[in-house]
């Protein structure tokens, strides 16, 4: 800010007029510097905050990107077991019939 001297004649003096003139604007003008500098400082920090919300949104589009992978080959994997699984329930039951047969044909008084 700038200085000034602390004492100003209180006399109207036309060479003095426009000395509080220019000192009243002189203040508006530091005020209004003051409150510029505050608003730099406060986009600056939003704009610290947004890089930092950029990053944060980047990495969870990497973790979707990922985790939807992962999703897609555990969705394959379980296809593939719930095939096998049939495949081996039909095997089992035909297994079964046939145990069954033989075992009717065995005993035929039963």
């Amino acid at each position: 800010m700038i200085e000034r001297p602390a004492h100003r004649a209180a006399s109207p003096d036309p060479a003095n007029g426009g000395a509080a003139e220019i000192d009243a604007a002189t203040r508006r003008l530091m005020a209004a510097l003051d409150a510029l500098e505050s608003a730099v400082e406060r986009r600056r920090e939003a704009d610290r905050d947004e890089d930092e919300l950029a990053t944060r949104i980047q990495a969870l589009g990497a973790d979707r990107s990922r985790l939807a992978d992962e999703l897609d080959g555990t969705l394959v994997k379980s296809r593939k077991l719930e095939r096998a699984n049939r495949e081996i329930a039909d095997k089992l039951d035909a297994a079964i019939g046939t145990i069954r047969a033989v075992l009717d044909a065995d005993n035929p008084h039963e």
